[in-house]
């Protein structure tokens, strides 16, 4: 596994995710407290995209079909087992590098 840059810190805004492609794979990346957290972006359940999915506190909820995950972990709240691959965040000055 290798850090790669998927994108800036500030592409990511406090409370919010983004969805980066590395790797071949689609990743959501979000913002909670100034600390920065990567998962899968699609949901387990329907395919929805994470990165584009409402964020509470460590919790974003899919936007298709309501389904939660805890970010930092991406153990799914609404259907345990169901969970979706974490990856390894580092802030390299501006860069956001994610280990895939």
């Amino acid at each position: 596994m290798a850090l790669v840059e998927v994108c800036k810190v500030s592409d990511v805004k406090e409370g919010k995710g983004k969805t980066v492609k590395t790797g071949g794979k689609q990743i959501a990346v979000f913002n909670i407290g100034g600390k920065f957290h990567a998962i899968d972006n699609t949901c387990l359940h329907r395919g929805g995209p994470l990165g584009e999915g409402s964020l509470s506190g460590s919790t974003v909820t899919c936007s298709w079909h309501g389904w939660q995950y805890d970010v930092p972990s991406g153990a799914c709240k609404t259907n345990p087992g169901a969970n979706v691959q974490s990856y390894k965040v580092k802030v390299d000055g501006d860069k956001l590098m994610v280990e895939v």
